[in-house]
């Protein structure tokens, strides 16, 4: 009779899985809560301590570490010595393990968790078991996933276990593991040193793509096992998600994160902003965001932080859309959505990626840093100028603050009404930035006279305000910080422009 060890924290669908082994004829051997829940479903199950003969220690931080266990896993059914050696010391060999981590991962994640409570979260036997099995791979099936459930119970029906896919679910349980550490490694490396010494970074292909950004190159996306990322990806409708859909996707959700109490809209082009806006409803925060650049919104991926609706899908019908991105859709709108055979509709939750770190790849390495997080507050803030912004300048300083985050630098953009009328990204010079805002606006029939204007980093010259004013912006937000800051001042205090430095920079390139 063939065993199988079963150990999990997540137990979704192991049930399911336990009984059907159990009617391929398998023994089930457990542990803890999982032994409970199988034994609660009517499965018949065998202990760990009844395997080892040793009962579970410290709080259930010793149970699985046992040669009864190991041995049962790593001995080579093609060795004779192996199987002597087992047999000799009664251990029967394992030939299927489910096994998968405590929440580590997920544990550091909530806020004000305590180290003892991280600490007690970092598995010993779990990663210990999978590692035997799957060196053992041969001869033992490592299952890290409950995803694989269904496929791995058809393979042993079929008896399709093959040796290329028993070394693919081998190379998952390491890859798994080397995340797994990698977090801990991560989480246990003290602040005052800084990011980690050595970082590893472990990575799951979930979906080949047909090319790269040209055709030629090879692309696949990839996911890590951060909460609330592309790995929750689920596509409704459409045509396939091409790795510049992927891209623009992940720029457009980001952007509409900002925003937690509002229903946001951000409709981009190349990963930067073409439109972006918050309003009462979503459908008016798209009809304020497509009509920041009407031209540009063609063929764009359109964003939402709130559930579309069908009034929402009814207003984007006549708009062509790659992708439309939200967390979640009602079955109104899905209808109207589906009647496009070539547009994408996309599920994905709303995230800020807190505490996570950001990579950017350079040849040879990657730049590390730390996830760039907005900040909404408005502490450190200060009113450089003479006169003081008003009211409704406020209002539409502190949307364009947040929007323009999301711009490529140098940015500049222009709001009115908490939307985005004219939009300049990645120039090589900050008053051409500026220019091309105002150029943008009135090309899309915005006065930008009695905008605001905003801009991620400091104003090196005085030009860009100058240029500003001419335009008949009448307050500007910036960070500050330059050597001719005072110079700055002066020509928006000669213009009658309020001013307000956040002291904050908001690069993004």
């Amino acid at each position: 009779m063939p065993r199988a060890l079963i150990s999990v924290s997540d137990k979704r669908g192991i049930v399911a899985f336990a009984q059907e082994l159990t009617q391929l004829g398998w023994e089930i051997i457990s542990t803890g809560g999982t032994a409970t829940a199988l034994r609660t479903a009517g499965i018949a199950v065998t202990t760990v301590d009844e395997v080892t003969g040793f009962p579970e220690l410290l709080d259930g931080r010793l149970k699985t570490l046992h040669p009864a266990v190991h041995g049962a896993l790593l001995g080579r059914r093609d060795l004779s010595a192996h199987m002597t050696a087992l047999q000799e010391h009664g251990i029967v060999p394992i030939d299927l393990v489910a096994v998968n981590l405590y929440p580590f991962q997920m544990t550091i994640s909530r806020a004000g968790v305590s180290f003892e409570d991280a600490v007690e979260n970092i598995d010993i036997g779990g990663p210990s078991m999978l590692r035997s099995a799957a060196k053992n791979h041969e001869y033992v099936l490592a299952v890290v996933d409950p995803t694989d459930y269904p496929q791995v119970l058809d393979l042993l029906r079929r008896n399709a276990l093959t040796p290329p896919i028993r070394r693919e679910f081998a190379a998952k349980v390491f890859a798994h593991t080397a995340d797994y550490d990698a977090a801990i490694a991560g989480y246990l490396t003290l602040p005052e040193e800084g990011l980690p010494r050595r970082l590893g970074l472990a990575m799951e292909r979930t979906q080949s793509l047909r090319y790269g950004e040209n055709p030629g190159q090879r692309a696949a996306l990839y996911v890590t096992e951060e909460p609330r990322g592309m790995r929750d990806l689920t596509q409704r409708h459409g045509k396939e998600l091409s790795f510049n859909n992927l891209l623009d996707v992940d720029a457009a959700m980001w952007a509409v994160s900002l925003w937690t109490t509002r229903p946001a809209c951000s409709i981009i082009k190349h990963t930067t902003p073409c439109g972006i806006a918050v309003a009462g409803s979503a459908v008016d925060a798209f009809r304020k965001a497509r009509a920041t650049d009407p031209v540009s919104a063609y063929g764009s991926i359109v964003a939402f932080n709130t559930v579309v609706d069908r009034a929402t899908a009814e207003a984007m019908r006549d708009l062509f859309v790659e992708v439309v991105v939200a967390p979640s859709f009602h079955d109104e709108a899905m209808a109207v959505f589906t009647a496009k055979k070539a547009l994408r509709v996309v599920e994905l939750p709303v995230s800020r990626g807190s505490g996570s770190l950001d990579f950017k790849r350079v040849r040879g390495g990657f730049l590390v840093q730390d996830q760039f997080e907005f900040d909404p507050s408005d502490h450190g803030w200060t009113v450089a100028t003479d006169r003081q912004p008003t009211e409704r300048e406020w209002n539409d300083l502190r949307f364009a603050w947040a929007a323009v985050a999301t711009v490529k630098s140098n940015a500049i953009l222009l709001a009115r009404d908490e939307a985005a009328v004219g939009i300049g990204a990645g120039q090589m010079s900050r008053v051409d930035s500026a220019f091309l805002a105002v150029h943008k606006a009135g090309q899309a029939g915005h006065d930008p006279a009695g905008t605001v204007l905003a801009s991620d980093a400091f104003f090196p010259f005085a030009d860009g305000v100058e240029q500003a004013a001419g335009a008949g912006v009448t307050a500007i937000i910036q960070p500050g910080g330059s050597v001719r800051d005072a110079e700055v001042v002066e020509a928006a205090n000669r213009h009658g422009l309020a001013m307000v430095m956040t002291g904050r920079r908001q690069f993004r390139h």
